[in-house]
């Protein structure tokens, strides 16, 4: 492995350059001034992949297809390496990163024929995109360090391998230096934002979601709206990605540049977390807005940590990852570590709880993501029928939606997050969605709020907040 120091640049700063580069990705921890938690410590950007693996999506009831985690884990083990120990290593040094569709669940032989004729593909987004990287930049922002990290992959041999390491490294470098120097951004002008829901539909909906629960088909499920505008022709979706990261600043944000369209991204959730074995997920349920003072910001938090409903909500999505967590963890490893904790973000408040867990003996990071897909807190409970409702009542398929971004490294170590607070731009259409969990205790009119206020950064980073409608209240 070759190691290079180079001048510290802010992530975000230094990846403009790069942006229009398919599979050009930044996972950028854009809370890190703020906030001294562990996961908002690295940044990374990864770029010029070996290979990259792109699976189409597949409408429900694909029985015989391929587990898309099967590809994923094949081609880690065929550049799978050994790291030395050193701490002082990034959590990340090369391995398979990109997003994972939350529509892959198909292929997951979990749903039943009937809901395939639900829910539309209208996009035609890929299931899942990764690239395979051997060379990365590391930003370190406790340290203020940036490295550029290459691994000499896919070369076999020690000397190829040391080699390749040593010329990628160089080539980045000198990229680097003749890269165009990153502008301040200004908003842009944008068509007003559309809705596939009326208020009225949304709240027929949600009712529906309540009548299932009061017949015992589900405790819970997550239902959400999707929202659709166009980027203007001298706007671009990184420029988009540096509004929203301005407006609504994530530990999980992330661009990704998949080739066929971007993924632009402020999600606050981690999905997975895996490293030596230990096994960390932080799901989030329950959300208020923040107030426009700090007596009124105080009156929202305290609000939402003394909700039942919003309590309730979050310990069934617990139980669910506690569950899925233990079809891969060592007996008695898993434990709720703090259960409901507030954490404040730019535009909400949530409750957050923790899970940990230890792999058991012969489990990957790769097995932990197959059996734990999608993630819980943006399904319901229990998983299988709430997902077979979702799509019953959202019109349209969710793609990288709920669905997953992050890396799986060559030496095994994963971090992932939710993709909420996701935006996806291709060929100048945006698309985004926002929702909540619904639970019996859920009202229809403050649940279709909720979806608006997870939705305001996002609009906002588009320019108008006028909301238009598909069709009429049915």
């Amino acid at each position: 492995m070759h190691i290079e120091n180079i001048a510290w640049t802010e992530p975000h700063e230094m990846f403009y350059a790069f942006a229009h580069e398919p599979f050009a990705l930044l996972l950028d921890s854009a809370t890190a001034k703020a906030d001294a938690a562990p996961f908002s410590r690295w940044s990374f950007i990864a770029l010029d992949p070996f290979d990259t693996v792109t699976i189409d999506n597949k409408q429900t009831g694909a029985s015989n297809a391929q587990n898309p985690f099967d590809t994923l884990r094949n081609a880690l083990e065929l550049n799978s390496i050994t790291l030395p120990n050193d701490p002082a290593l990034p959590p990340f040094t090369g391995g398979a990163a990109g997003f994972f569709s939350y529509d892959l669940a198909c292929y997951l032989e979990r749903l039943p024929d009937p809901v395939a004729p639900f829910a539309i593909d209208d996009q035609s987004l890929p299931a899942m995109a990764i690239g395979l990287y051997d060379t990365i930049i590391a930003f370190d922002h406790h340290q203020h360090r940036a490295q550029i990290i290459s691994n000499g992959l896919p070369e076999t041999s020690p000397e190829a391998r040391t080699t390749r390491a040593r010329h990628r490294a160089h080539d980045l470098r000198l990229r680097l230096n003749a890269r165009n120097t990153y502008k301040c951004f200004q908003p842009k002008p944008c068509p007003p934002v559309k809705s596939n829901f009326t208020k009225g539909d949304y709240e027929k909906a949600v009712t529906r979601i309540i009548d299932y629960i009061r017949a015992g088909d589900i405790f819970q499920a997550n239902f959400a709206q999707r929202f659709e505008s166009t980027l203007e022709e001298d706007d671009s979706a990184y420029d988009l990605y540096l509004r929203l990261r301005t407006l609504s600043p994530a530990p999980f944000s992330a661009f990704f540049n998949f080739g066929s369209g971007a993924l632009v991204s402020s999600s606050p959730e981690r999905f997975l977390f895996c490293r030596d074995g230990k096994v960390e997920t932080k799901p989030i349920k329950g959300t208020r807005p923040r107030g426009t003072t700090p007596e009124r910001d105080a009156t929202l938090a305290a609000e939402l940590l003394a909700s039942e409903k919003d309590h309730a909500e979050n310990v069934m999505i617990v139980d669910l990852l506690r569950n899925d967590l233990s079809r891969v963890c060592a007996d008695h490893s898993v434990i709720v570590e703090h259960l409901c904790a507030l954490e404040s973000f730019a535009n909400v408040h949530h409750l957050v709880s923790t899970i940990t867990g230890q792999l058991a003996t012969g489990m990957s990071a790769v097995d932990l993501l197959d059996k734990a897909y999608p993630g819980g807190s943006i399904t319901g409970a229990p998983k299988l029928r709430a997902m077979e409702i979702i799509a019953e009542l959202e019109p349209t398929t969710r793609g990288p939606y709920c669905g997953s971004i992050g890396y799986v490294g060559f030496d095994g170590t994963m971090d992932t997050s939710i993709t909420i607070r996701t935006m996806i731009v291709k060929d100048r259409r945006v698309t985004f969605q926002a929702g909540g969990g619904i639970t019996a205790d859920s009202v229809p009119a403050n649940e279709y709020t909720e979806s608006l206020d997870k939705a305001d950064a996002m609009m906002r980073a588009l320019g108008p907040v006028e909301i238009r409608h598909d069709h009429a209240d049915r």
